[in-house]
This record gives structure tokens, C-alpha cells and sequence, in this order.
């Protein structure tokens, strides 16, 4: 049987459109979680100075701990949560740029007990001399998923 070479190249291209929908299709979820609840920033967190606590709807705190305190990029960060009173199936950490799409950066945290959950993430290279960041805490539990913000800046030399 022969074929046209343009009929090929249509099956080829209808094929790659198709797997490329497939891709989408399945990370979707994964790079846009549905979120349960999502809470405002914190105006007067600053990571940089120690661990910030938000008082969480249901009563319940959220701490976020980042090291080195004066988060460099491209550095590993020691990322410490802590909960009381929520009892959370996974915690992860997603760095986004507040003015800027850096990529997805987005960090597990392992279970330790207690509600402390511990991790090491990095910033990507930024060519910007000051930056805005968001570190959003993902919490899924038995509700769904809830995403608590908080917002630091990294400055180039520290």
C-alpha cells in the first residue's frame, strides 16, 4: 500500500495533537490543583526576620519556617510547616513569583509527626536585583486542599 507523504504528515500531526492533549489533560490537576479555600497574605509576615503563624478558618494554626533567613536563589532552603490543630494527608510548598512566572516550583514536605513537616526547595535564578515571591502552603486533608500564602522578597548579595 502506498501512501501520500501529506496524508502521513496529517495521521503524524493528528497523532502529536492527540498526545499532546492526553499531557495536558493529565497534568492539569497537578499544575492547578482545585483549591477547597485559599487565604488572604499575611501584610506583616516576614520570613526573613522568622517563622510565620496564621490562624487558620477552622481554628487551627499553620507556621512556615524558611532557612537560610535571608532566602537566597538558587540555594537550598530548608522548609519547615508546622500545624496544630489540622490533621493534613500531604503539605507542599509552591514558589511563584508574585510579578513574574518562574516556572513550576513546587516542593513535597515529608511527615516527621507532631504536625511538623519538613522539606528543601530552592528559588530559581532570578535577574532581577529585588523580587516579590509567594510561598503557598498546600494543605490537602479530608476537605480538600487548602492554600495559605506567604509573601517575602529576595535581593541580590543578600
Amino acid at each position: 500500500m502506498n501512501l501520500n507523504p501529506r496524508l502521513l504528515w496529517l495521521i503524524i500531526g493528528l497523532l502529536l495533537l492527540a498526545l499532546a492533549g492526553v499531557a495536558v489533560y493529565k497534568a492539569w490537576p497537578v499544575l492547578f490543583p482545585p483549591l477547597e479555600q485559599r487565604l488572604a497574605p499575611d501584610p506583616d509576615c516576614n520570613l526573613r526576620a522568622g517563622p510565620c503563624v496564621t490562624t487558620l478558618p477552622d481554628g487551627g494554626e499553620l507556621s512556615l519556617s524558611i532557612e537560610p533567613r535571608n532566602i537566597p536563589m538558587v540555594t537550598p532552603l530548608h522548609l519547615q510547616v508546622r500545624l496544630k490543630g489540622v490533621k493534613a494527608d500531604a503539605v507542599e510548598v509552591d514558589f511563584s513569583g508574585v510579578d513574574m512566572y518562574m516556572g513550576y516550583n513546587r516542593v513535597s514536605l515529608e511527615n516527621q509527626g507532631d504536625g511538623l513537616y519538613q522539606g528543601e526547595g530552592r528559588l530559581p535564578v532570578c535577574v532581577y536585583d529585588a523580587m516579590e515571591w509567594e510561598a503557598q502552603v498546600l494543605v490537602k486533608d479530608s476537605k480538600g486542599l487548602l492554600s495559605v500564602p506567604f509573601r517575602f522578597i529576595t535581593v541580590k548579595g543578600g
